[in-house]
């Protein structure tokens, strides 16, 4: 309770004080799946097909993050400073990682995430690859290997020849499961094909490629080296090479700049680039220049250019059923992102339908399907129509596209409101899946809905019934009934929800303790429109004071009076319903020559047990008459939850 005093000298001024509250196209696809990878960095990314786990080096962190194929992380082996380079044996039982610190290579079991060995090797190794068995690693601008088969390991470097590797962007390598006993190697401007099917690393050809190189590939038929950068027309692109002489082929022209690149076993080639607004992988047949598709990384960070691709951080599922990818934004967070189905073509699937309708009236739904690679007429389309009659869609008949792609169906929609048209291509062994939808707003009767009480005033606390009337529907007769309390420490509340009653009606009951909006909503049906009323009803605020200090009461007139020594002070104590920051008007008036004249108001901040004591100072002599009472204003009073309310006059005398 708060107790403020004041003097009946300042009460005879006029005193004010308030406080008021205002209260489907073609182009580029997006990627299926992306999931945040916890790491500072990435040096290199497998992919283990046999237990479908992706595992990605961290060589800041020291770590190797293992996700599965959606990018949960299943496992994190850490304590590997420096790890890079990443190579799976030839049966998905180990993983082998290339550790800088420590010149080793460490060896994972794959099914338990185990490690099982740690390898010195004399040097730090950097990319891997595997072939027949042995684990071949880069190292500064060399290359050797480890054999394990034996009892004890069996390392040997330098094993590059006469090449004269020179670059700094490190040693690249690269073989093919297909492709027993080939290792391609590279650095700065040279390229080498060697023969590892011995001992030692054989030299069979050298040659040159691009000095921007930074990832290398060869295709499972042995025929060609693929790099990361190097075109024959001059662009951007990946470039190729025969293996058998190096001499260069017709490569992949990709927009800028290229960085990765990866062979499908079947032969399939993914191209990445490092590209703030261009497509960033792009997937191709073998030997066609024309990307079959390509996938465009969204904007994660804080420029105005897009999420880009890890420099060679591209792999393949073994199964061709994904290509893999690690992007990273400007606030260098990194992604693993899963794209489905890259080797096949995404169609283009438009639909168009009237903007506007009559229900049960014919309506006509146009579109197309296209493709990189025409699909024949006569491809069947599955339709589905969805509206408030079948909000899980409901099959129609199937329809056939013409030549060229066209396709045209009409329906009779039985509903009115929102009545979406989807049409799916399920794909083919060339084709992804794809789907195309459009909208139709159907005309539906308007709706008779009223709610009592609107504008009405009540006392405190009353229970008031709302009704809500619901006028002729098609099948829905139910109604949801709202409150929404004035203030915003009450939200919105239903009441009821319920079918009408045989009259229509449907009503709901409000404790008035503060003014309060009623809502009555019909959600509408097939054949008439939703319709929402609002109906605002007053609350009076709860105002009542209780007086102290006095010796008696009695009646002057028919006027009863709190009779007060002339040196004593009157406490008067009023209760309201609180509300956050409210105040009381109290307000007090001095009756001279048979006329109450105002002799002010001031403001008094409640309690939170919603109490505010006002102690006025005696006078100090007799005869006077006065009165007061406590109000509350809506808004002056510091909110405004309840309509304005005045107490009742509480009468005083001071007396010798």
């Amino acid at each position: 309770m708060r107790r403020r005093s004041i003097s009946t000298a300042t009460a005879l001024a006029v005193l004010f004080s308030s406080a008021a509250l205002a209260a489907g196209t073609a182009g580029p696809a997006a990627a299926d799946s992306a999931k945040v990878l916890p790491v500072s960095s990435v040096g290199d990314i497998v992919v283990d097909g046999a237990h479908q786990r992706v595992y990605v080096s961290d060589p800041t962190g020291g770590k190797i993050v293992v996700t599965d194929y959606t990018g949960t992380v299943k496992a994190t082996l850490t304590g590997l400073s420096g790890v890079t380079g990443l190579a799976l044996s030839a049966d998905s039982g180990q993983v082998y990682a290339a550790v800088r610190s420590g010149n080793r290579i460490v060896s994972v079991e794959t099914a338990t995430y185990t490690r099982t060995a740690s390898y010195p090797v004399g040097a730090p190794p950097g990319d891997l690859e595997v072939v027949d068995g042995r684990i071949w690693f880069a190292h500064g601008t060399d290359f050797g290997s480890l054999d394990v088969s034996g009892t004890e390991p069996v390392v040997r470097l330098a094993q590059r020849g006469d090449v004269d590797f020179y670059g700094a962007f490190g040693m690249f390598l690269a073989a093919d499961p297909a492709v027993p006993g080939v290792l391609v190697a590279g650095n700065g401007g040279d390229l080498a094909v060697y023969d590892v099917s011995a001992d030692g690393a054989a030299l069979r050809v050298k040659g040159s490629m691009d000095t921007a190189v930074r990832q290398l590939d060869l295709t499972p038929d042995g025929g060609q080296v693929l790099t990361s950068w190097g075109d024959p027309d001059y662009g951007y692109g990946l470039g190729a090479y025969s293996a058998t002489d190096l001499t260069e082929q017709a490569g992949y022209p990709i927009d800028a700049y290229p960085n990765a690149v990866r062979v499908a076993p079947d032969g399939t080639v993914a191209g990445g680039s490092d590209s703030w607004y261009d497509p960033d992988v792009h997937i191709h047949r073998p030997g066609d220049p024309e990307p079959v598709r390509e996938y465009d990384f969204p904007n994660t960070g804080d420029s105005s250019g897009a999420d880009t691709l890890v420099d060679g951080a591209l792999a393949w599922a073994p199964d061709g059923s994904r290509v893999f990818a690690v992007s990273v934004n400007t606030y260098g967070t990194y992604t693993l992102r899963a794209l489905t189905d890259p080797a096949k073509e995404l169609p283009a699937l438009t639909v168009s339908a009237p903007s506007t309708a009559d229900r049960a009236e014919k309506l006509t739904v146009t579109g197309k399907l296209t493709s990189k690679t025409p699909l024949p007429a006569g491809t069947s389309l599955k339709v589905t129509r969805t509206d408030v009659e079948s909000p899980n869609g409901r099959a129609l008949a199937a329809v056939k596209t013409k030549a060229g792609g066209g396709f045209s169906f009409t329906d009779t929609p039985p509903a009115g409101g929102k009545v979406t048209y989807k049409v799916s291509y399920a794909g083919d062994a060339a084709h992804a899946a794809v789907s195309g939808s459009d909208a139709v707003t159907v005309s539906r009767k308007a709706t008779a809905l009223t709610l009592s009480n609107d504008g009405k005033l009540y006392a405190y606390g009353k229970d008031v019934s709302f009704t809500a009337h619901l006028g002729t529907t098609y099948k829905n007769r139910t109604v949801e009934i709202y409150a929404d309390p004035f203030g915003s420490d009450k939200p919105k509340k239903l009441l009821k929800k319920a079918k009408v009653n045989s009259s229509g009606n449907l009503s709901a009951t409000v404790d008035m303790a503060r003014d309060t909006t009623v809502t009555a909503v019909f959600a509408g049906d097939a054949r008439y429109a939703s319709k929402t009323v609002k109906s605002t009803a007053y609350a009076e605020a709860k105002v009542s004071t209780a007086v102290s200090k006095h010796y008696k009461t009695g009646r002057i007139g028919s006027t009863t009076y709190y009779y007060f020594h002339k040196k004593t002070d009157p406490v008067f104590t009023t209760t309201m319903n609180y509300y956050k920051g409210r105040k009381q008007r109290f307000q007090l008036q001095i009756r001279y020559q048979g006329t109450w004249y105002d002799s002010g108001t001031e403001y008094f901040a409640l309690g939170t047990d919603g109490k505010s004591a006002v102690r006025l100072e005696a006078p100090g002599e007799s005869g006077i008459r006065a009165r007061m009472r406590s109000s509350y204003v809506n808004g002056s009073s510091g909110d405004s939850v309840n309509s304005t309310t005045h107490g009742a006059w509480k009468y005083f005398t001071f007396t010798t």
